[in-house]
């Protein structure tokens, strides 16, 4: 089966997506703007980060309900979305649950 068949595959996709965008938001992005007043890459970064944070939370809903994730697990992983470099904790934990 494609990773993409399934919603826990489908979260497992975009998180990856919308975690990379974050870091390059928060540690290319950020730094241009505020160390070199190069503002242009957090409009188009940032812009581009907000999508996917909000496919990230459909995904995130969809995968609870089809997986019966408590509502807990599905806080914990929000929270994990929001440090940089969380969606590496997402992908392991997703991926492990998924090869069960």
């Amino acid at each position: 089966m494609s990773l993409l068949q399934s919603p826990l595959g489908r979260f497992r996709a975009i998180s990856a997506i919308e975690g990379i965008s974050y870091v390059l938001l928060v540690f290319i992005a950020m730094p241009l703007k505020y160390g070199l007043d190069q503002p242009q890459m957090v409009k188009v970064l940032g812009m581009a980060h907000g999508v996917l944070f909000m496919a990230f939370v459909a995904a995130l809903v969809l995968s609870m309900m089809a997986q019966r994730w408590p509502l807990t697990r599905a806080a914990a992983l929000l929270v994990a979305s929001m440090v940089p470099f969380g969606a590496v904790w997402i992908e392991r934990t997703c991926a492990a649950e998924q090869a069960d």
